[in-house]
């Protein structure tokens, strides 16, 4: 859960509030710099063509303050940081038809287990606030290799064991982190598919600068 203003100011007074992407002193009721959040505001979405999406959205290339924000949140437990990339996520899918649901990517069990939360439930969560629709946690994942560090071709020939556990919605907004050779993101689709989903659209907060952006 993000830590509430009230406490984040009550806290300032024995520890000086830090920007979470350099660490520059910054205002209790921020978690990034002016210059940060600058930086961020600035970025462009970029669309992406995946297998069995009909459209995929990343919100910024994963490098600079994305990637600390990133790094912060899914490394650093803050989970502060995904109400602000939830924002940058919603402002890229933005407007959106009523009816959706923001389905988030499944975490594996064992690292759910080892973080004790989920950095695409957090973001799923802020963008259904932002765009005003529910969250559909249908999908589940099994336990398999680690995405990060993998090559593309081990990421693609062996993708994320997903399937569902409840309904799929008839328009699903499928919400990650990061965006690197999109096989996550199909396999979710796939699943969602085979479940009768007749729309689905992909959105992560960050790509990797490896993956083919088809425009802006």
């Amino acid at each position: 859960m993000s830590v509430p203003i009230s406490l984040r100011s009550a806290l300032a007074l024995l520890v000086p509030p830090r920007c979470a992407a350099c660490a520059a002193p910054c205002s209790a009721a921020e978690v990034l710099c002016a210059l940060c959040e600058a930086s961020l505001g600035a970025c462009r979405a970029t669309r992406l063509a995946l297998p069995g999406l009909d459209l995929t959205l990343a919100a910024a290339g994963y490098e600079g303050v994305a990637r600390e924000v990133v790094r912060g949140l899914k490394f650093g437990a803050r989970t502060e940081l995904a109400a602000r990339a939830g924002q940058a996520i919603a402002r890229a899918l933005a407007p959106v038809p009523a009816g959706g649901r923001v389905v988030p990517v499944p975490p594996a069990p064992s690292r759910y287990r080892r973080r004790g939360f989920d950095p695409a439930d957090e973001l799923a969560v802020a963008v259904a606030a932002e765009l005003g629709l529910p969250v559909a946690r249908c999908l589940a994942r099994s336990d398999g290799p680690r995405q990060v560090g993998r090559r593309r071709r081990e990421r693609t020939h062996d993708p994320p064991r997903v399937s569902l556990r409840t309904p799929a919605p008839e328009l699903a907004f499928v919400v990650d982190d990061v965006l690197t050779t999109g096989a996550t993101l199909a396999a979710c689709a796939r699943a969602l598919r085979s479940g009768g989903s007749g729309s689905v659209i992909g959105a992560a907060f960050a790509r990797s600068l490896g993956a083919g952006a088809i425009g802006a």
